[in-house]
């Protein structure tokens, strides 16, 4: 076997995933190749045809505060923008796009193509190259590539096996060969690695379709971009349509029930608990008479839509019936049928917080293979695990944002911490500090550091800047700038708010709940020209300085517990009073502070306070020794 050539850092895989470990990484100046067996599957949209939604939004934004491609792709194959939960507060506001699938593909291989040190290897690769406990490269049919530095991405590839009724058969993807010799190179350098479950809907002919009878969904307009950098959305936009399952559909799922895979034993792996399929739906919430089905364009010019709501592996014949059951789809063709996959995850716990594995030095892992569900958790991982690998090797400190800091600090956390058993999805509810994480702000919050690791650019740092300065400038001139009754009462009884009696800011104005920035614009007009995102900074930065401010005290708590470093190779057995389950869970975690060893599942309050000495103890002993 020759050695084609070495890299600094390999990349298996080329989707969500791996697309931003490798531009992360090339961008950071080390050579990079990142694998795929096919290059018409870059950036692919396996599942359903769309970026965001609640939660996820928030990590495809801090994605592009730091450098990332995901949100830009979104923004240019993007056919319906959404921002959801408009009526809540912002901490849960959400952008979800609807993309069209092929141009998602194309903008995302170009976007590798044009990436100056990143080659794209359309190879299968067989095989990890570990030497003395760390990784030096990988072995393809053909070839020896060696590398620093590997991150696997390989989503659903490992060991896949589809299900589709009682038939099943070994793929990554429909049409796409699994990755078998690879999962076996994980095993046998130790890993201990799980099954999970995913699955998907099918896909519907534009033909037989009657949206007349379905509920017509649409998007915002003007469409609110995902990207910070985008300046306006080009695309045509698209609707999507609402129908419901019946219980004739629900009577054909339930007679079939005998021919599923998930009901007959043949799937072993956990299926999401938050995504369940059709069948799935069906027996566990017999009360229900019907479910939603959202029907979403696959593409400007694609003639099939996504059954959103339908994943079943049931067999092609109850697929079919069951489709035709529904309103609107009486006469619908199936062009895909939908199925479930079964593949091989490496549990989570047995990697370190930067996505390195704790086993195998310079191998780093990111996306389905550590739990995970979605191609926004993916694309956070990838870019984490691109950004570490490259902080490696320029020997620097990782970059671990806190829970505090990032939605992405919260999904890394959880799963290095608390591990998973099950396809781990983002939610607002697993992040403590929701309203400093909100999606608005994730640039105010992320962008300085994507500027310091050089993957945001001068012009795109300045824009940055510039707008902080606006931010500022705007919340001083309204705390100062007072306006008289006579003058803003009329705005105020318009409102149905409160007229004053004396003099009063226009910051005490628009704390109040029903006044927005436009109504205070027109008493006393800014003389900066500002643009939609400051506008919404200064409204937030008014209305919620009071719970933002206690919820910052909170975290600053958190901080300090991360701050207590617990050093590499402590021994926990040797502290008293520790159970050996306890012992068991630290030296399996190897948590890096206080904080996180205090977010270990079973690990109590009185455990981190015999840690909590130790460690003061040690530290005075280093200090001690260092006074000799």
């Amino acid at each position: 076997m020759k050695l084609n050539r070495d890299y600094n850092i390999i990349v298996i895989g080329a989707g969500h995933a791996g697309c931003e470990a490798a531009l992360a990484t090339a961008r950071m100046g080390f050579s990079t190749a990142i694998f795929t067996m096919s290059l018409d599957t870059i950036g692919q949209m396996s599942c359903n045809p769309a970026i965001g939604g609640l939660a996820k939004s928030h990590l495809v934004k801090e994605i592009d505060a730091l450098g990332g491609e995901m949100a830009r792709i979104t923004d240019k194959a993007g056919i319906q923008f959404k921002i959801l939960n408009r009526s809540k507060g912002p901490a849960v506001w959400a952008t979800r796009v609807q993309a069209d699938r092929a141009l998602y593909r194309k903008f995302m291989r170009e976007a590798l193509e044009a990436q100056m040190g990143l080659d794209i290897k359309e190879e299968h690769v067989e095989e990890l190259i570990i030497k003395d406990g760390r990784i030096s490269g990988i072995k393809t049919p053909a070839c020896f590539y060696s590398a620093k530095a590997v991150v696997i991405a390989t989503g659903t590839f490992l060991n896949g096996l589809i299900h589709i009724g009682l038939e099943n058969f070994p793929a990554g993807r429909v049409g796409e060969p699994p990755s078998i010799n690879l999962s076996k190179s994980l095993r046998e350098a130790g890993f201990e690695i799980g099954r999970l479950k995913t699955g998907t809907p099918p896909r519907l002919d534009v033909q037989g379709i009657d949206f007349s009878v379905m509920e017509l969904q649409e998007g915002d307009m003007p469409p609110p971009p995902m990207s910070l950098f985008t300046l306006d959305i080009s695309n045509p936009q698209l609707p999507c349509y609402m129908t419901y399952t019946n219980s004739i559909t629900h009577e054909i799922i339930q007679d079939g029930l005998k021919y599923s895979p998930l009901y007959s034993g043949l799937i072993k792996g956990i299926g999401p608990r938050y995504c369940p399929s059709i069948e799935d739906k069906v027996v566990r919430f017999k009360d229900k008479t019907r479910h939603q089905i959202f029907l979403e364009p696959e593409g400007i010019e694609a003639a099939e839509y996504y059954t959103n709501g339908i994943s079943t592996s049931l067999p092609r014949d109850v697929q079919s019936k069951l489709v035709q059951s529904i309103k609107g789809l009486e006469t619908a063709k199936i062009n895909k049928f939908g199925y479930a996959i079964e593949y091989d995850f490496v549990y989570p716990t047995q990697l370190k917080p930067t996505l390195e594995t704790k086993r195998i030095e310079g191998l780093f892992l990111a996306g389905q293979i550590n739990g995970t569900s979605g191609y926004e958790e993916a694309a956070a991982q990838g870019l984490m695990a691109g950004i570490n690998s490259a902080l490696k090797l320029k020997q620097k400190e990782p970059f671990i944002p806190g829970r505090h800091e990032a939605y992405i600090g919260v999904l890394i956390d959880d799963l290095v911490t608390k591990g998973t058993r099950e396809p781990y999805r983002m939610f607002t509810s697993r992040a403590e500090y929701r309203l400093l994480l909100r999606q608005d702000n994730a640039d105010l919050r992320l962008m300085e550091k994507g500027y310091s690791l050089g993957l945001i650019n001068e012009e795109q740092y300045a824009g940055f800047v510039r707008k902080k300065q606006l931010i500022e400038k705007e919340l001083k001139r309204i705390r100062t700038t007072r306006v008289k009754p006579h003058v803003i009462n009329p705005v105020l009884e318009m409102l149905g708010s409160t007229p004053v009696k004396e003099d009063v800011s226009l910051y005490q104005l628009l704390k109040r709940p029903e006044v927005n920035y436009v109504n205070i614009e027109e008493v006393s007009p800014s003389p900066n020209s500002m643009a939609p995102d400051v506008i919404t900074q200064v409204e937030i930065q008014t209305k919620y300085k009071g719970y933002i401010r206690r919820q910052a005290d909170i975290a600053e708590k958190l901080i300090k517990m991360e701050e207590k470093r617990i050093p590499p190779g402590f021994v926990y057995r040797e502290l008293n009073g520790l159970s050996k389950e306890i012992v068991e869970k630290f030296e399996e975690v190897q948590p890096l502070n206080l904080g996180q060893a205090s977010r270990i599942p079973g690990v109590t309050p009185a455990a981190i306070s015999i840690l909590m000495i130790a460690l003061i103890k040690h530290q005075n002993g280093r200090h001690a020794q260092a006074h000799e």
